[in-house]
């Protein structure tokens, strides 16, 4: 796999990769950016959201399971010294739906069979980076947060 990452201006880059689709990224403007986008290091979680999520929508799929409502929460801590790499990266599945109780060890095969088999970002992580994860089920009455808000 190839990208291509190119300077804009200030601190903005634009990323690009055989999608051919590109990402702005860009730092804060105490940093010399202007705040157009994401830092890289939202970047990588987004990413690791976005291959295990992937993962767990098509297995669910294939088990015929079907939720309402499904995301992650991601949390992750960083060292205080530079690089600032992170530590300890927390995945939070929730799944809304009607009776995912009769569901649950499905659900839970699920996502283990991505993280410890399918999500190349998550093994790329490891074992460098603690990635652990936890499991919400909610019943389809009970509203989810948007996206954005915890």
């Amino acid at each position: 796999m190839e990208i291509t990452v190119q300077h804009v201006e200030g601190m903005t880059f634009l990323g690009r990769g055989p999608s051919n689709h590109f990402v702005v990224m860009d730092g804060a403007p105490e940093t010399g950016g202007f705040g157009a986008g994401p830092r890289p290091m939202e970047l990588l979680l987004v990413a690791l959201g976005g291959c295990t999520g992937m993962d767990v929508v098509s297995i669910l799929r294939k088990r015929r399971i079907q939720v309402d409502d499904f995301r992650m929460a991601i949390r992750a801590e960083r060292q205080a010294e530079h690089p600032k790499k992170f530590t300890r990266i927390e995945i939070e599945y929730i799944f809304r739906g009607e009776n995912l109780e009769a569901h649950e060890k499905a659900i839970r095969d699920t996502v283990e069979l991505s993280q410890e088999k399918y999500c190349s970002v998550s093994a790329s992580l490891r074992p460098q980076v603690e990635v652990a994860y936890r499991i919400t089920l909610l019943p389809r009455e009970v509203a989810t947060p948007e996206i954005g808000r915890s």
